[in-house]
């Protein structure tokens, strides 16, 4: 039979429709398969390069599936922990397409754990430095710089000292997560029992030696007071006998002069001369704070970090007061920074999470109820609250301690001076070295291992 060309006519549009339903139906099944998540996360978007692109890039919009930051820390070791889950849970709903991969390692390890891992090109995306090391990771270039991501980010309402401290050569290399210091722990029932006034802020270290030697006399494994015997401590206790450990220009060390040599003298005394202070044998294996949460204590200088341990595991009555001072008030700042690795292809979503952990409100008010160290903010209605969680009750003596913040000093080589430093302290607390041949041969060392500028 002829076709007219009607016919052919009709019977070209089908075919044409035909294969343009074919073509679709095919299309799509692969398209399907391609877009189905190979890595089993829904969110994850497909495993072509496009996707893997965006996500390097830091897309914190999300447009290509959840962005993934691995964070480490130090700070939240311990009963800590649950806090710093808390922050990653109120994050992770403000900010759904960012996922907060948590590592927290003891901070005995951590530094040297961070220096292989930056040496070898395994470093996190976002980590947590103390000001002491700071220092150096900046110097060696390891840092991303913060500034060009600030844009619309007010650093106003976060402490002026605590964020200038993590930054060096005009840049902004880190965010403050939060900053402490250290105060007298006492406990009110050996007071008691010893009959002896309780710390007050104008204690001197001679009131405080006269109250840990009565309560000394309250048992053989009763002791007065415990302040280690090591870098951090010392290089405070200088200041406060009117000593340093370097000069004003950080040009020259001045470890052995004679108002340190008192100073060590004095601490050495407790252990050696007194023993209001345990020895090493004495303490048995125990910690400090172990040692003063079973009661045979007095005092215990320590950070305010301790209050959430404390307050969970102690039964006895126990406040806190401003640390005891000689010729001066001094204590330490410490504050610990965010930073994020200058390699990481997730630099803006670890940004946000820096911002969120450093300058939120909801991150600074799970600090204060936590009583976990202090929030880096000038939220005034939350520092307020921060005096109302007690124990201790006098938190007060947190905020006036913040009077006679002193910094320690920073090299570049700053661990290697901190351990020749604490290696000679500790021969002179174990009797070995005399305080004065100790910072003799410590100054005599650093001289000769430490470039200063």
């Amino acid at each position: 039979m002829k076709w007219n060309g009607r016919q052919w006519k009709l019977l070209a549009l089908c075919l044409l429709v035909m294969a343009v339903l074919i073509a679709g139906c095919s299309g799509g099944g692969k398209s399907s398969g391609n877009t189905g998540n190979s890595g089993g996360s829904s969110s994850g978007g497909d495993s072509s390069g496009t996707a893997r692109s965006d996500q390097n890039k830091g897309d914190s919009g999300g447009k290509a599936g959840t962005v993934t930051v691995k964070f480490t820390n130090f700070s939240a070791s311990g009963d800590n922990e649950k806090y710093l889950q808390q922050m990653k849970e109120e994050f992770e709903k403000q900010h759904p397409n960012i996922k907060i991969d948590i590592e927290t390692l003891a901070y005995d390890d951590y530094f040297t754990q961070m220096q292989t891992r930056v040496a070898s090109g395994t470093a996190p995306d976002a980590y947590e430095l103390n000001y002491e090391n700071f220092v150096s990771y900046a110097k060696k270039g390891v840092l991303l710089d913060l500034t060009p991501m600030f844009g619309n980010f007010d650093t106003s309402v976060l402490n002026k000292n605590a964020l200038e401290a993590f930054s060096t050569d005009g840049k902004q290399y880190g965010l403050p997560a939060s900053f402490s210091n250290v105060v007298l722990f006492y406990n009110k029932d050996l007071f008691d029992q010893a009959n002896v006034s309780y710390p007050t802020s104008d204690w001197t270290w001679a009131d405080a030696e006269q109250a840990a030697q009565k309560i000394r006399a309250l048992g053989d494994n009763i002791f007065g007071i415990y302040q280690p015997i090591q870098f951090w401590e010392f290089y405070k206790k200088v200041q406060q006998n009117g000593g340093s450990l370097m000069n004003a220009d950080m040009t020259q060390f001045t470890v052995d002069t004679p108002q340190n040599v008192e100073t060590l003298q004095h601490m050495v005394d407790r252990v050696l001369k007194t023993n209001v202070m345990p020895t090493e044998a004495q303490m048995a294996g125990m910690g400090d704070w172990d040692l003063f949460k079973s009661g045979r204590l007095g005092m215990l200088v320590t950070g305010i970090w301790a209050f959430p341990d404390f307050t969970q595991n102690i039964t006895f009555n126990w406040d806190i007061e401003v640390e005891p001072g000689n010729t001066a008030k001094a204590t330490h700042f410490f504050s610990n920074g965010l930073v994020i690795n200058k390699d990481s292809k997730v630099a803006e979503a670890a940004f946000e999470w820096l911002k969120f952990m450093s300058a939120s409100r909801e991150a600074a008010q799970i600090r204060v109820d936590a009583g976990w160290e202090l929030p880096a903010v000038n939220y005034q209605d939350v520092l307020d609250k921060y005096l109302q969680v007690t124990p201790p009750n006098n938190k007060k003596a947190v905020f006036d301690s913040l009077n006679y913040l002193v910094t320690p000093p920073v090299v570049e080589q700053n661990a290697e001076m901190t351990d020749i430093i604490g290696l000679h302290l500790q021969a002179a607390r174990d009797g070995a070295k005399s305080p004065a041949d100790a910072l003799r041969d410590a100054q005599k060392e650093l001289e000769q291992r430490i470039k200063l500028q």
